[in-house]
């Protein structure tokens, strides 16, 4: 790819959102404008880059858009006196406010109404600008099946009758709620890939950071945006040393931490540092916290382990989500030995039944406790449980190790 196209597809994404929301506004067809927005975005892929970006990219997408839309309202009849009131009206981005709405155009693809998978894809397509190939790539699911699955949200959020707009005061707490979950769950992906040969997906990974930001710049006094922000930041640092060069998965302890992203860990402190002083603290703050530990400490021997185990008793208090128990129960290992830690996974065994994670992490402590022998079956397990190919590699060699 060239310099001019990365610039591009840099753009393209950034207006997605905004073109998007013009068109709603104007039409009021959420369905039809994403399907005009995709259309016009690869026209601009294929020519601005030869051609040159215009004066005004914005307008040259709503433009095109606009045009498509009036196109689709052309050929349908149930809505021809739509379409002559459309077609009268100039093919411009003067009658539409120049308004950013990228918040507007996040909070309706994050309906509360949508699953979690179905929000992810058309959070990605709407608002990232990705195209459905890509999003399907990315989950290694069939392009066919991620078009249905887009497809299926598109009209569930039509048929809601949801009006474009933010949601109301009262609404907004839950709303956003959903919009940074949704977020988070595109980073965690792209962090740590659910299957497949590798196990970052550094697009998806940069492409929540990229939305956090946006977010966190629409919002700038919300502290769980910051928060989400700084978690996903502090994390991200880590990325340039979480493999070797065979992609083979380096844990944390031993991960070469000269090669970690000091720009991003600065900024993500920042925010952290601005933000637990400004009230109540929630979860994606705390979870920066510990993260901001771990990044700070020189070499794995200096964690501050005690202070990531009371960050984590606070927010086993706020949550009841038993990957923050499984957390908490390695710092908890880690400041009062591996018995105690092994104590506290006991309640998970129902809870996290069948999950790799459960496995690992009891196979990690035992490991720590001396029992080599139950420490490799549980290695075994958790490798025969997971779906993504470095993690079980590394789970076997763990194995394959305490074996010998």
């Amino acid at each position: 790819m060239t310099a001019a196209d990365t610039r591009t597809e840099d753009l393209l994404r950034e207006l997605a959102p905004q073109v998007l929301g013009a068109l709603m506004r104007r039409y009021d067809d959420f369905a039809a404008a994403e399907d005009a927005v995709q259309e016009a975005l690869m026209a601009a892929a294929g020519q601005w880059p030869r051609d040159g970006v215009p004066d005004y990219p914005r307008g040259w997408l709503i433009q095109v858009a606009s045009r498509r839309m009036t196109d689709q309202l052309r050929n349908e009849q149930a809505r021809r006196r739509r379409e002559d009131t459309v077609a009268a009206q100039p093919a411009s981005d003067a009658v539409v406010p120049d308004t950013d709405d990228t918040l507007v155009v996040l909070f309706m693809c994050c309906h509360p109404a949508l699953k979690p998978a179905a929000a992810i894809a058309l959070t990605l397509r709407a608002v990232g600008g990705l195209t459905t190939a890509e999003i399907a790539s990315a989950f290694l699911i069939p392009e066919a099946t991620m078009a249905q699955r887009i497809s299926r949200a598109k009209q569930k959020i039509k048929s809601s009758g949801l009006p474009f707009q933010l949601p109301t005061d009262t609404e907004r707490p839950a709303r956003l709620r959903t919009v940074l979950h949704v977020l988070y769950l595109i980073f965690n992906e792209g962090h740590t890939a659910s299957g497949g040969p590798s196990l970052q997906r550094v697009e998806l990974s940069a492409e929540a950071i990229r939305l956090a930001r946006g977010v966190h710049r629409l919002l700038p006094d919300d502290t769980e945006v910051a928060g989400l922000l700084a978690l996903m930041l502090l994390t991200d640092a880590r990325r340039p040393s979480r493999t070797r060069a065979d992609g083979t998965l380096v844990p944390l302890v031993e991960q070469d931490r000269s090669r970690w992203d000091q720009a991003l860990i600065a900024e993500g402190i920042s925010l952290v540092t601005e933000t637990l002083p400004k009230g109540r603290v929630g979860p994606y703050q705390l979870l920066a916290a510990i993260n901001a530990v771990h990044d700070e400490a020189g070499c794995a021997d200096d964690t501050d382990w005690p202070q990531i185990l009371a960050l984590y008793g606070v927010l086993e208090g706020l949550s009841d989500n038993p990957m923050v128990t499984l957390n908490h129960a390695i710092a908890t290992a880690m400041v009062h030995g591996p018995a105690r830690g092994l104590a506290q996974l006991e309640p998970l065994a129902e809870r996290l039944s069948g999950h790799h994670r459960l496995n690992a992490v009891r196979a990690h402590l035992l490991e720590m406790a001396g029992d080599r022998e139950a420490a490799v079956e549980q290695y075994r397990l958790a490798a025969a449980r997971t779906t993504s190919m470095p993690e079980r590699h590394y789970l076997m060699h763990r194995a394959a190790q305490l074996s010998h």
